[in-house]
């Protein structure tokens, strides 16, 4: 597998890949591009605070260190639409079309959970220095914890068992790849494509806000990361302002 041009770090065992990657940051050891892959994370992470459970040596962690000016990315949103595409990608390569991206973060295949992003940013004032971007996927975990709502892996997906490092190196220049497209490419194109690869678009799904649980029609992403949707008039949603219900 060809390298991606930029520095790729196993670790045997840490805490948290983002961690790391941002200690590194904060000790001024980062540049953009860097990656840290560990098999093994003790307290990994995901969104607004909640815990990411892995299989020890089973599975991808992943942060990669990325410099948002050196990109022209300019909102949180851009970033995170390029890294969704880019784990589509990755996931698709391997286990095809029923691979999708699941509003916020979600890496989704069928109606189960296959991966999850993570990214946390360094600002300085209005400068916008750093952005570490962490990715989780089950790959070779055949057995979850049973409070895990709907969890796979790329095995169990396919029937097959990967090497860790080679499909991690995949993820790393995927990433890569597609963060540079807004070198030479629109972001309305991007978000054209990110809104194609939506989990349930154009269907009725279940959502809760509060104590509320509602049927509406997913209608895409914004360009600010809202979801929008329709049921009796059109609404849009934030981040952690609503979340999905299954039966």
């Amino acid at each position: 597998m060809p390298p991606t041009g930029f520095p790729f770090v196993i670790l045997k065992q840490v805490d948290s890949t983002n961690n790391y990657a941002m200690a590194m940051v904060h000790a001024g050891l980062a540049k953009h591009g860097n990656a840290w892959f560990s098999a093994h994370q003790t307290e990994g992470k995901g969104q607004r605070g909640k815990a990411w459970s892995t299989g020890k040596g089973d599975n991808i962690a992943l942060s990669i260190v990325l410099t948002p000016r050196k990109l022209n990315i300019i909102h949180p949103f851009q970033l995170s639409t390029a890294v969704a595409l880019a784990s589509f990608d990755f996931f698709h390569q391997f286990a095809g079309d029923k691979t999708t991206i699941k509003w916020p973060n979600d890496i989704y295949w069928g109606d189960r959970k296959a991966g999850g992003i993570l990214i946390e940013n360094k600002f300085s004032g209005n400068d916008w220095n750093w952005a570490v971007v962490g990715i989780g996927f089950n790959i070779n975990q055949i057995e979850f914890d049973s409070q895990l709502a709907n969890p796979i892996s790329l095995s169990q997906a396919t029937g097959q068992q990967y090497d860790l490092p080679t499909l991690t190196e995949i993820l790393h220049r995927q990433v890569m790849a597609r963060t540079e497209q807004f070198l030479t490419k629109s972001y309305a194109s991007m978000l054209a494509e990110y809104n194609s690869r939506l989990y349930q678009l154009n269907k009725t799904v279940k959502l809760r806000k509060g104590s509320m649980v509602f049927d509406t029609l997913i209608k895409g992403v914004a360009a600010n990361g809202q979801l929008i949707t329709h049921d009796v008039i059109e609404k849009s949603y934030g981040f952690g302002e609503v979340e999905w219900v299954f039966d």
